[in-house]
């Protein structure tokens, strides 16, 4: 466990804090949670972090405590891994979620931790860790999609000290840069991280000394102690007593065959406080798809969604932890044994949303959403220049793709978008001017979004047309089971990748590979899944659905599904009243698609691909 050296003797005691005082110190560290964002924005160069925003800041109080950030990491989970003093002007870093008790998922996220030491004793931490779009290993980009173990996905960073007492340690991290095949850029991202908690650290001790140490620590204590009674009272408002919940989704397949990975979660309220349970989930998989989630980040998940479905305006953070206990069985897809492999844990982030949203919803359907953003589609490009200047020059590109997003309570689901609050496209633009491709198209795919009164977002098609021989990977999922839809909501449409060669062939790709070849004019679609729908689409609007249909999100035929036969009022009345007398008269609150059996049954046929085998404990 980290020792932390202070030279300041004695308690800093707590004190009244006045309410406007707690508001400016609230919005001053609002403020420099973002100001991270942008400084690492400007200094990093991978496209994923500069364009799409792939990177988590979080400010903490002096043990650790998330007081305003982002989802992903803890601070305190890091530090009972750490065994080495801690002093003022050191920066941490690791890349190894083994050795930091899951505070990052996967070797390709490299954490930075700064202690902020104000007067001699820490007042709070500053972390903040990136995607680095290669970290070495078998396969451009690191994310090898049929790895068995961590030490085929590139160079796993021990937790280390970056910087001691403000000293580099440029040989340790000449070994690092190293082992990657793009030096450039994990130095410029990693100088990024570090300039992002470094000017956090500032922030924080100007708030010490404009206001007082003892002012600021104490204010610390009053929003997570807000957070704390925010969340006890939504516990009990929305939870019954004694009552267990349960819901259950999949992960497709884990890219070596296997699945689908059955994922459970189970809720119960006792007092006031509720027990998580993922007990019942599938084992780890043989592939590199595992989610190693720690009991600390569970607990932050399920806050995220309870205070931001609930109360927006309030300041989530780790405030309210004590009230959760969660179970995560040890060889479980949630928590695998070292050395599982662990590159594409992003469906299991995805489908933490739909398993809180699931579970969360059958509490108050009204007020539940549709699955969405099932996973974090990636898409991967590289290669040598074959000709020209560039000739012999190495290129590579990551980036993040994006689905449909669920049906809500309050409306659509919008198309093809990014749940993550800062994440947004690559703009094709930089795409060309900086790879040796086009983008032909880059549109919604219409009726991919599940039909209902809300319905969900439709799916996108981005088309890749190849000018240079290199290799292209794929990680994504729901290409098996579909995003499902709620309160008569249909369940939106299937992802899947296809690529028309330039001999006419036609490919199907699985959803995730990688080392597959491409030539110039080969066509890549890579066409993602759309949301689940909310509510019973025979209510829907008759007009907005002819006006989807001009628009393209509908076609004339999907239109049907909300009971609507364009430019035909008294056509559309029959059929949607011939549809209502032909279901139930009861819509069920879930729709999940066929049954498991029938997906599997009808998969090559569905889909091009063969059905995967079914997991087991080992």
């Amino acid at each position: 466990m980290a020792r932390i050296i202070e030279t300041a003797t004695g308690a800093v005691e707590r004190t009244e804090v006045d309410p406007v005082v707690l508001d400016l110190i609230e919005n001053g560290l609002r403020n420099a949670r973002y100001e991270m964002d942008e400084v690492l924005f400007r200094t990093a160069l991978s496209p994923g972090i500069r364009e799409q925003h792939d990177e988590f800041p979080l400010i903490g109080d002096p043990s650790g405590k998330m007081v305003v950030g982002q989802i992903g990491l803890s601070i305190p989970d890091f530090l009972e891994g750490f065994d080495d003093t801690v002093e003022e002007g050191d920066v941490l870093l690791t890349s190894d979620p083994y050795a930091c008790g899951a505070a990052i998922s996967h070797a390709n996220d490299w954490l930075i931790v700064v202690p902020i030491f104000h007067e001699g004793r820490v007042v709070g931490w500053a972390s903040m860790f990136g995607h680095m779009s290669d970290v070495g290993g078998k396969t451009p980009c690191s994310m090898p999609t049929d790895a068995r173990t961590i030490y085929e996905e590139g160079v796993v960073i021990p937790p280390f000290k970056l910087y001691s007492k403000g000293k580099l340690n440029e040989d340790a991290l000449r070994i690092i840069l190293n082992q990657v095949r793009m030096p450039d850029w994990n130095r410029a991202d990693l100088n990024g991280l570090v300039a992002a908690c470094r000017t956090a650290s500032r922030r924080v001790v100007e708030m010490c000394e404009r206001f007082g140490t003892a002012t600021y620590l104490s204010a610390l204590d009053a929003l997570l102690q807000r957070n704390y009674d925010a969340m006890k009272a939504l516990l009990g408002l929305v939870f019954e007593e004694g009552r267990t919940l349960s819901f259950t989704d999949y992960i497709c397949d884990d890219g070596v065959g296997n699945g689908p990975y059955e994922l459970k979660l189970s809720l119960t309220r006792t007092g006031e406080k509720v027990h998580l349970d993922f007990t019942g989930s599938s084992p780890q998989a043989a592939g590199p798809i595992n989610y190693y989630i720690n009991e600390n980040l569970t607990r932050m998940f399920f806050g995220i969604y309870m205070i931001t479905v609930a109360d927006p305006q309030i300041l989530w953070n780790d405030g309210f932890y004590p009230l959760v206990d969660v179970t995560i069985p040890d060889g479980s897809y949630w928590k695998p044994k070292h050395p599982a492999s662990l590159n594409g844990r992003n469906h299991g982030i995805g489908r933490v949303f739909d398993l809180f949203g699931g579970l969360l919803g059958q509490t108050n359907p009204a007020l539940l959403n549709a699955a969405g953003f099932s996973s974090s589609p990636h898409f991967m490009y590289s290669g040598n220049y074959s000709s020209g200047e560039r000739k012999g020059e190495w290129f590579q590109l990551y980036s993040i793709g994006f689905g449909g997003i669920p049906g809500r309570p309050l409306g659509d689901g919008p198309d093809g978008h990014s749940l993550w609050p800062s994440f947004v496209n690559i703009p094709c633009e930089y795409l060309e001017s900086y790879y040796p491709l086009r983008i032909e198209r880059w549109e919604t795919v219409a009726d991919t979004g599940g039909a209902g009164l809300h319905r969900g977002g439709n799916g996108v098609d981005v088309t890749y047309v190849f000018e240079e021989p290199g290799t292209i990977a794929i990680h994504d999922d729901r290409w098996l089971t579909y995003p499902w839809g709620v309160n008569g909501g249909a369940p939106g449409a299937r992802g899947t990748k296809w690529i028309e060669r330039v001999s006419g062939e036609r490919e199907v790709l699985p959803s995730k590979c990688h080392d597959v070849p491409v030539s110039p004019g080969d066509v890549l679609h890579f066409v993602t899944w759309g949301g689940g729908g909310w509510g019973d689409p025979l209510e829907r609007d008759a007009g907005l659905v002819e006006l989807e249909v001009r628009r393209g999100l509908v076609t004339a035929e999907g239109a049907r599904r909300y009971g609507v036969v364009v430019g035909d009022e008294a056509a559309t009345a029959a059929l949607r009243e011939e549809m209502r007398a032909a279901r139930p008269a009861e819509l069920p609150v879930f729709d999940m698609g066929p049954p498991m059996a029938e997906i599997l049954a009808n998969c090559e046929a569905e889909t091009g691909l063969p059905a995967p085998k079914q997991p087991v404990w080992t």
